[in-house]
C-alpha cells in the first residue's frame, strides 16, 4: 500500500493526462477550469486504494478513479449554480466565470464523460460497474433534491437529515471504495462491506463538518467559521437545537434565523444557543455512533492485518479534525 499522497500524485498525473478538450469547441474550457481546481481527490484515490487493497492492478483503475472524480466535479458544478455561489477553491465559480446556460451545458457534457470513463474497464466488471454508478448517480441527485427542499421547509427532522446527507455526499464515498475492490475482483460481500465503512465514515464526516462550522478554528477547517448559520442550513446541530429548546429559547433562535442584518452577532448568539442546548455533545455522540458504525463494517472485510490497519488509520485520521 502508497502513502496517500502517492495515490494523489497518481490521480494528478491521471487528470493532467486526461483530453477534456476533445474538440476545439468552448463547450470543454469550463470542464478543464474546474478540473484544474484542485481538491483532496479523495474519491478517486479511494478507487485505486480499494484495487490496492484486493491486490488488484492500479493502473486498470485509472480510467474509472478519474471518472468518479469527474462525476464530482459535474455534482459541485451544478451546485454552484443552484447555490449562486460566486467562488469554489477560492476561484471564481464556472457560472460567474462564464454563463449560467454554458455552466449547465458544460456540466451535462462531464456527466457524460464522467460515465464514459467509469465504464472504461474489462467487460467482466461491466454489469457491477453500470449497477453501481447508476444507482449512485441517481441518490446523488435525490440527495441534492433533499437539501434544496430543505430550504424552504421548517419541520426537518434529523432522520431526513441524516438521510440527506447521506445521499448527497456518503453514496458517493462508498461508490468509490466499492469501485475499486470490483475492480480488483473482490467477493461481493468484502465489496459491499468496504462501501458500507465508506457509507457511515462519510455521514460521521459530513457531522464532524457541521460541528466544525460552529466551534473550528477557522485557519486550520479551511472555511468560514459561522457559514452554516449564516445562511440558515439545517444542520445537526440546528435540528438539534430545535428539538431540545424550550419555548423561550426556540423564539430567540427563530428570530435570530430571520435576522440577515446582523451577521457577527447572529453567528455570536446562535452559537450561544447551540451551546446552551448541549448540541455539540449530542452531534459529538452521533458522529462517533456512525464512525464506530464504519469500523464494524471494516471488521467484517476479510484483509491482511496491515491492510485492515491501513484504513483504520486512514479513518482516524479523518476524525482527528474534531480532537
Amino acid at each position: 500500500m502508497k502513502d496517500i499522497t502517492e495515490y494523489q500524485d497518481l490521480v494528478e498525473a491521471q487528470i493532467e493526462k486526461l483530453n477534456t478538450h476533445p474538440t476545439d469547441l468552448s463547450l470543454y474550457d469550463p470542464v478543464s477550469y474546474i478540473l484544474s481546481l484542485g481538491g483532496k481527490r479523495i474519491r478517486p484515490v479511494l478507487t485505486l486504494i480499494a484495487t490496492d487493497l484486493f491486490g488488484g492492478i492500479v493502473e486498470d483503475s485509472f480510467k474509472s478513479a478519474i471518472g468518479i472524480e469527474m462525476f464530482h466535479n459535474f455534482t459541485l458544478l451544478h451546485d454552484d449554480i443552484m447555490d449562486e455561489a460566486p467562488l469554489r477553491r477560492g476561484m471564481p465559480t464556472v457560472h460567474e466565470k462564464w454563463n449560467i446556460n454554458t455552466a449547465i451545458l458544460s456540466g451535462d457534457v462531464m456527466f457524460v464523460q464522467a460515465f464514459v470513463m467509469v465504464t472504461s474497464c474489462k467487460t467482466k466488471y461491466l454489469r457491477d460497474v453500470l449497477d453501481l454508478f447508476n444507482v449512485t448517480a441517481i441518490e446523488v441527485c435525490e440527495g441534492q433534491h433533499l437539501d434544496m427542499e430543505f430550504e424552504t421547509r421548517e419541520d426537518v427532522s434529523i432522520p431526513e437529515y441524516i438521510e440527506m446527507i447521506k445521499l448527497k455526499t456518503s453514496v458517493l464515498i462508498g461508490c468509490s471504495l466499492k469501485l475499486g475492490a470490483i475492480l480488483a475482483d473482490a467477493n461481493k460481500e468484502d465489496a459491499n462491506n468496504l462501501y458500507d465503512f465508506g457509507l457511515y465514515l462519510g455521514i460521521a464526516f459530513q457531522i464532524q463538518d457541521d460541528i466544525l462550522d460552529v466551534y473550528g478554528d477557522a485557519s486550520l477547517f479551511g472555511k468560514q467559521v459561522g457559514g452554516d448559520i449564516l445562511a440558515n442550513k439545517k444542520t445537526y446541530l440546528l435540528l438539534k437545537a430545535l428539538e431540545n429548546a424550550n419555548t423561550e429559547q426556540a423564539k430567540e433562535l427563530q428570530s435570530w434565523l430571520n435576522d440577515n442584518n446582523n451577521p457577527q452577532q447572529k453567528v455570536k448568539a446562535v452559537t450561544t444557543l447551540f451551546t446552551d442546548l448541549n448540541v455539540k455533545k449530542q452531534a459529538e455522540e452521533m458522529m462517533w455512533s456512525y464512525y464506530d458504525k464504519a469500523i464494524e463494517s471494516l471488521k467484517k472485510i476479510n484483509l491482511p492485518k496491515d491492510k485492515f490497519q491501513y484504513l483504520l488509520d486512514f479513518a482516524t485520521n479523518i476524525m482527528e479534525r474534531v480532537k
